[in-house]
């Protein structure tokens, strides 16, 4: 497996480390049950600034401004739960995930796990193009946010937190 954890921006310090595990851990949780075995994944995992973020979702989906998260997949397209190696890139935006957070009342290192969790669907073949589609993959997404929060205190992302439930 090859995992490329990087911060790209200087707002939001992130512990790497941490970050690395959860997504490590993301796409175990996400294998279906049937493909157990040792996997061929190799994933990009990347934090940007909102300048950035803006540039790759119009450069991408001709979207204008940052968004949360967005996905690259590399491989074939196929049926969720899609089996095998995962291989692609996320890039997802803290200060969004701030803005956020707010919203939601949540914490911005919350949201990025939630980024990261549902960047990983998005490459085991979850879609969110449609209704029908979006309830399944929120659904799988919801599930693997509270199992995460179960194994990881996942405030622990954000850099030189001290807060530690778990």
């Amino acid at each position: 497996m090859s995992l490329t954890v990087r911060s790209r921006q200087k707002t939001h310090m992130v512990d790497a480390w941490q970050l690395r595990r959860l997504a490590k851990w993301a796409l175990e949780a996400s294998e279906p049950a049937a493909d157990s075995g040792p996997s061929g994944h190799e994933l990009g995992v990347f934090l940007v600034g909102p300048a950035e973020m803006a540039k790759i979702n119009y450069s991408s989906l001709q979207h204008e401004g940052p968004t949360d998260v967005i996905t690259f997949d590399y491989c074939e397209p196929g049926e969720a739960p899609k089996p095998g190696p995962i291989l692609g890139d996320l890039f997802i935006c803290p200060v969004v995930a701030e803005e956020y957070a707010r919203e939601y009342g949540t914490t911005w290192p919350e949201e990025v796990a939630r980024y990261l969790i549902h960047g990983v669907l998005h490459l085991r073949g979850y879609d969110d193009g449609d209704a029908t589609s979006r309830k399944v993959l929120k659904r799988e997404e919801n599930r693997l946010m509270k199992e995460a929060e179960k194994c990881f205190s996942l405030s622990r992302l954000a850099k030189g937190s001290i807060t530690d439930a778990g």
